[in-house]
């Protein structure tokens, strides 16, 4: 008999959309209703989803289903109340997230929205799962901090149900795609691929960017990633100064701007040395591990999840000074682009263990109790 599974994601951002349709695709057996809420109006969203669902797609919320799977981000527990038969479900709450650990949080007495919507859809869950240790650890951090500065005390027996939640990464995985040729160029090829928002770093990546501008070095950098309605200033000087080195040393601009077609976007990733992340915020890094598959090397912060899966080989240390932190990613770029020229090969890591064959099995026996 095939399996019905209703899965809820209320702040679809490219993150939460890419895992939730590779888990359809790894699973073609299983009959899939998909509800996805634009990535908009965050403080809204996170706590009027249940509101907008439950009154515009009552039908498909009272389907019948074997299993219930929603993001940290629906608010489950308002949602079970204004639709009843959604309590008769096994539910599961995966964690993309968490705005504990979220720069500049919103910890404030006046809007804790945000932190107590999450932390009520995973009590109301049977099975709580974040996709890294990282996001666990600093979200059940969060969550003792937030309950000691509380006026009622959060139950023991709450905290470990939290505790006790499992660690299932969003899985990779890659289509077939074209490759660009770039990596026989004269140029190291360097690809920074995050969502351009001020929790991605571009007061560090400003800083990279004006220490290319005034280098010789055949440094190639492409700046993609999706951009929304509110872009951080520094990424017009950042095309500024790109376009200053490339005309300096007569060379091409790297690509700038979002790249809407996939087939394009994983060429280009196929196409460079190495990817750049400097990131403030990330709880698995989908973007670097996607560019690892296509064959770049990464150089990442040495924090956030990044230690979790890559050696010290592929981390440059955070200043809190973005100049100092831009010297030591330039001189591994350097590094890396003798390394080239002298036609050796730069160091690769192995990240089979994050992709959709490798985690099938994860979430195969996550599925299970439902049965």
């Amino acid at each position: 008999m095939t399996k019905k599974i209703l899965l809820l994601s209320a702040y679809d951002a490219r993150s939460h959309k890419l895992w939730r349709n590779r888990l359809a695709q790894m699973f073609p057996d299983i009959d899939w209703t998909q509800l996805a809420l634009p990535p908009r109006n965050f403080n809204w969203r996170i706590r009027g989803n249940s509101l907008h669902w439950a009154f515009n797609n009552r039908d498909e919320l009272t389907a019948n289903y074997d299993l219930l799977i929603a993001t940290s981000m629906a608010d489950l527990s308002s949602l079970r109340g204004l639709v009843p038969k959604l309590c008769e479900l096994p539910t599961i709450v995966y964690f993309h997230e968490n705005q504990f650990a979220y720069p500049g949080n919103l910890q404030r007495e006046d809007n804790i929205e945000p932190l107590l919507v999450p932390i009520y859809s995973a009590l109301c869950a049977d099975k709580i799962v974040f996709n890294s240790i990282f996001n666990k650890e600093t979200f059940l951090e969060g969550v003792k901090d937030l309950a000691n500065k509380l006026p009622d005390k959060i139950p023991d027996c709450a905290l470990k149900k939290l505790e006790d939640s499992l660690v299932i990464p969003a899985p990779i995985s890659i289509p077939n795609h074209k490759s660009i040729d770039s990596k026989t160029s004269n140029c190291l090829e360097v690809v920074w691929n995050h969502r351009w928002e001020y929790d991605k770093g571009p007061g560090l990546l400003l800083e990279i960017a004006n220490l290319l501008s005034i280098s010789k070095s055949p440094i190639r950098l492409h700046i993609v990633g999706e951009g929304f309605r509110q872009v951080p200033k520094e990424f017009d000087q950042i095309r500024d100064l790109l376009r200053k080195h490339a005309n300096n040393i007569d060379i091409e601009t790297g690509e700038f701007g979002f790249i809407e077609d996939e087939a394009s976007y994983y060429s280009l990733l196929s196409s460079c040395d190495a990817v750049l992340s400097t990131a403030l915020h990330d709880f698995q890094g989908l973007a670097i591990q996607e560019a690892c598959f296509a064959g770049c090397t990464p150089l990442t912060p040495n924090h956030l999840v990044y230690p979790e899966y890559l050696p010290e080989d592929f981390l440059y240390h955070r200043h809190e000074s973005d100049g100092t932190t831009a010297k030591l990613v330039m001189e591994r770029l350097q590094q890396w682009l003798t390394l080239k020229q002298e036609n050796k090969t730069l160091p690769k890591i192995n990240l089979k263990n994050y992709s959709a064959e490798k985690l099938r099995m994860n979430y195969e026996a996550l599925f299970e109790f439902a049965s």
